[in-house]
């Protein structure tokens, strides 16, 4: 029920004073100068995402959100007589979130063939992380299926619509649907090349038996999925209804996670369920690895949002909240703290987006960077995420450490990125296998470094220790060390483009020479232009 009167603040025993006041609708768009520049420079349906930022900063779409994450979804394995269900349960506001972002074109815009549409995707992934990261999952997954969905067109059609219709039902039956990944087993985790999972060949489809380790949102309407048949891994897609019932898919049980709890995740079985073969025989790590890549670049501008929420929560609190007769927004280590907070989020979503416009463009070059980048993007935006999150967190007291706040949703979910789609080490391999065996990924990253040489000298610097320290092949012991390099150089390269100077100055004399771990301690930094980008309000 929708509240009409005010709560009431001067109680018997004392009077509520010196608390901020309800966040009330926010727009999410037009708040936010940073995205706003972002996703213009990267060709963004702007008109959209003006539409939807309102939308999703509704007071009451954020509580709905936070109620979703208090009522986790449930797993109903049989129905009271003993029948099989194999079905999940939500909260109403998880399918609200779906609609909402389905409809805004999260899983299609990218392969609609308007321009900019990877940037509209990120955007939008930008948003939603904001207010229910959770129910990103299902959307992200089902615009990364797309791709490979060529030579299934009722699927695709179906993936691409901006319906969201959660019945159970099969595809035929469907306005639209929703894909889902089951590629991680027991005995393998990230080497999935130990697939035990497997398939035989069955008249026009094929039949999976095996276990999955952790399946990604257990009700979608088919998984993409790898199993190994007599001509090597394949990948394929299990439908989770068939025309004639239920497929034989098993839920075993729901992951018992640390944060994005209102999206389910399950352990579950294939029973010889049905399934279709999607790409080459023999060739379904490859097939699949097309899909994580356009994961990855949700997984890497999703801890941007969550960095831009956790942000604008401590800002509120400091700028209602005084102090020894001061107000926190006027005291200069809060400032400074603030500021220092801020270079990660602005960095985050700066590159981001110039990774996004690489996944929007054609050519050769384009393509390359993508490769590349996305994986620099993933590993430091979410090493920064749990930091910039924690510190928000410190900046409300104990009251951010209480769940009448957004922060513990925020905290538990930033871990979460980093460790989807490839983990930290995963994510640094790869990125040396990229640039060892694809030159134009290397000279890609190397002309977008160059690109920035001459607007400040410390960037130079930087640039040519970077050089000298790693001149030829990067020992894998060091893998950490040179992507975290190559991404803060990166992120500082973009900025130096695209960002104001107090910005992209500030970034660079704090993330690139030898400086404290702890925000607060990068010094000269102009905290008036930073912080307002942040908020006008100071």
């Amino acid at each position: 029920m929708a509240r009409t009167l005010p709560p009431l603040g001067d109680l018997p025993t004392h009077s509520v004073t010196n608390q901020p006041p309800e966040p009330g609708d926010r727009d999410l768009w037009a708040d936010d100068a940073a995205l706003r520049a972002a996703a213009a420079g990267a060709g963004a349906d702007l008109a959209a995402l003006a539409r939807h930022g309102p939308v999703l900063g509704t007071a009451a779409l954020r509580e709905a959100g936070r109620e979703a994450n208090r009522v986790p979804p449930v797993l109903r394995g049989f129905d009271r007589a003993g029948r099989r269900l194999d079905e999940v349960t939500f909260h109403p506001a998880y399918h609200e979130f779906l609609r909402l972002g389905l409809a805004a074109g999260y899983a299609a815009c990218a392969w609609e063939g308007g321009a900019g549409g990877h940037a509209t995707h990120a955007a939008l992934v930008y948003l939603h992380s904001q207010v229910e990261p959770g129910t990103c999952c299902p959307m992200t997954m089902t615009h990364a299926a797309v791709p490979l969905l060529a030579g299934l067109p009722d699927w695709r059609a179906r993936a691409l619509s901006r319906r969201y219709d959660p019945a159970v039902a099969p595809m035929e039956l469907k306005a639209g649907v929703t894909l889902g990944m089951a590629m991680t087993e027991k005995q393998g985790g990230s080497d999935l090349r130990a697939t035990a999972t497997r398939a035989e060949a069955d008249g026009g489809g094929w039949r999976l038996t095996g276990h999955k380790w952790f399946c990604s949102a257990p009700m979608s309407d088919g998984f993409l999925t790898l199993a190994l048949a007599p001509d090597g891994i394949g990948c394929f897609l299990v439908p989770r209804w068939l025309p004639d019932g239920r497929n034989a898919i098993r839920l075993m049980r729901l992951k018992d996670k640390l944060g994005n709890r209102a999206n389910a995740s399950a352990e579950i079985e294939y029973e010889r369920a049905y399934a279709l073969r999607l790409g080459e025989a023999g060739r379904g790590i490859a097939t699949i690895i097309a899909m994580v890549h356009e994961t990855r670049l949700d997984t890497a501008i999703a801890p941007a949002g969550l960095m831009r929420a956790a942000l604008s929560e401590a800002h509120r609190w400091v700028l209602h909240r005084t102090a020894f007769q001061r107000r926190l927004i006027d005291q200069p280590l809060m400032r400074a703290v603030l500021a220092d907070l801020c270079l990660d989020w602005e960095a985050a979503t700066a590159l981001g987006f110039r990774v996004a416009r690489a996944f929007d463009g054609d050519g050769p070059e384009d393509r390359a960077f993508a490769r590349i980048a996305v994986a620099l993007a993933k590993f430091l935006a979410n090493r920064r995420c749990v930091s910039v999150v924690a510190e928000a967190m410190e900046v409300l007291g104990g009251m951010g450490y209480v769940e009448d706040t957004d922060l513990p949703l925020l905290y538990r979910e930033a871990p979460l990125n980093g460790i989807w789609e490839g983990s930290g080490n995963v994510i640094c391999l790869d990125a040396l296998r990229t640039l060892s065996r694809e030159p134009a990924a290397a000279a890609a990253l190397e002309g977008e470094l160059d690109a920035a040489r001459g607007a400040d000298r410390r960037f130079d610097a930087a640039l040519a220790d970077f050089r000298a320290r790693w001149p030829g092949p990067v020992p894998e012991a060091e893998a950490r060390a040179f992507v975290e390099r190559a991404a803060l150089l990166l992120s500082a390269a973009v900025l130096l483009r695209t960002a104001p100077a107090p910005v992209a100055e500030g970034y660079v004399g704090a993330r690139l020479p030898p400086q404290g771990l702890t925000p607060g301690t990068a010094g000269g930094l102009d905290t008036a232009a930073i912080l307002a980008r942040l908020s006008p309000d100071g």
